[in-house]
C-alpha cells in the first residue's frame, strides 16, 4: 500500500520550472532515499508534499486522499511530520519546552484554563511532559531535557528536532538531510536509529539525504532528482552505480567503492 503517492509533480517560480513530472512512491514501513545535487528541487517537493507550496500541476496523495489545496496543519494531522534543513526549533528554550510546543495540538484545554492553572490543565500537561519524557528516553535525550537546544552540539539540536517531530505522532516522516553536520559516526548511529524508529515505531520515512553509505544501508529505494527532474529511480545498489547518478551526483570514488 502506497502511503505517499506523487503524480506528474509540477511547480512554477515565474520562468523558473522548479519541478517538472515527478513521480513518486513511498510504501508502507519504507525508508525511501531522495538524492541530488544542491538546486535539484528536493526540499521545494517537500514544501509541495507538506503544502507550503501549492503544485502547478499534479497530485499528491497521502493514504489514497487528495492533499493539494489543504493547509499544512491538516496535512499534519492526517500524520505526516517534517524535518527542516535548517532545524526548526526555538533554540532559545530548553528541549522540554520545544517537546511541549510540538504537541500544541493535543492539548485539550483552553487558553484561560492554562492561564489560570486551573486542575484540568495541569493534568492534560502532565500527560504531555509524560509523552515528552518517553520520546527522549527512547531517543537517547532524556538526560538534555533541561538544556537549551542552543547550547547542544549541532548532532544533538537535529536529534532534538526529530524528537519534537516524533511528539506529534506522525505515521509518515519527511526527513530533510538529517545527518547535516553530522560524523561519519553520528551518522551511522543515527542509522541504526531511524531503522530502530521503523522497527518499533511502525513509521515510514522519506528524507532527503547526501550522505551515500547511509542511504544504501538504511534505504529500500532511492529517487535522484536532476535539474527538477526524476533522472533516476531504483534499489540503493542499482542507483549507486547507475552511470549518469555517478557522473550527476556521487563522483567516480563511489561508484568503485
Amino acid at each position: 500500500m502506497s502511503v505517499l503517492e506523487v503524480r506528474n509533480l509540477g511547480i512554477r517560480f515565474g520562468g523558473l520550472q522548479a519541478l517538472a513530472e515527478v513521480d513518486i512512491d513511498v510504501r508502507e514501513w519504507e525508508i525511501v532515499g531522495l538524492i541530488g545535487p544542491n538546486g535539484a528541487g528536493k526540499t521545494t517537493f517537500f514544501n509541495c508534499v507538506m503544502g507550503v507550496y501549492k503544485p502547478t500541476t499534479g497530485t499528491v496523495q497521502y493514504r489514497d486522499e487528495q492533499v493539494v489545496g489543504r493547509p499544512t496543519h491538516e496535512r499534519v494531522r492526517l500524520g505526516i511530520g517534517r524535518t527542516f534543513q535548517n532545524i526548526g526549533l526555538v533554540k532559545v528554550l530548553p528541549v522540554m519546552e520545544n517537546m511541549l510546543i510540538a504537541q500544541h495540538a493535543k492539548a485539550r484545554y483552553g487558553v484561560l484554563s492554562g492561564l489560570l492553572g486551573l486542575r484540568a490543565s495541569l493534568e492534560q500537561e502532565k500527560v504531555l511532559k509524560d509523552n515528552a519524557l518517553e520520546i527522549l528516553d527512547f531517543m537517547g535525550l532524556v538526560d538534555y531535557r533541561n538544556a537549551v537546544v542552543a547550547s547542544l552540539p549541532y548532532g544533538l539540536q537535529k536529534l532534538t528536532e526529530i524528537a519534537a517531530v516524533l511528539a506529534s505522532d506522525p505515521e509518515f516522516l519527511l526527513l530533510d538531510e538529517p545527518t547535516s553536520g553530522m560524523s561519519p559516526e553520528e551518522a551511522h548511529a543515527f542509522g541504526d536509529l531511524l531503522l530502530k524508529l521503523r522497527t518499533e515505531l511502525n513509521l515510514t520515512v522519506l528524507m532527503i539525504e547526501h550522505h551515500v553509505p547511509l542511504v544504501v544501508r538504511v534505504c529500500d529505494y532511492v529517487y535522484c532528482l536532476n535539474f527538477g527532474r526524476l533522472l533516476a529511480e531504483g534499489r540503493p545498489e542499482e542507483i549507486r552505480r547507475h552511470p549518469e547518478v555517478v557522473a550527476a551526483y556521487l563522483g567516480e570514488e563511489h561508484a568503485t567503492a
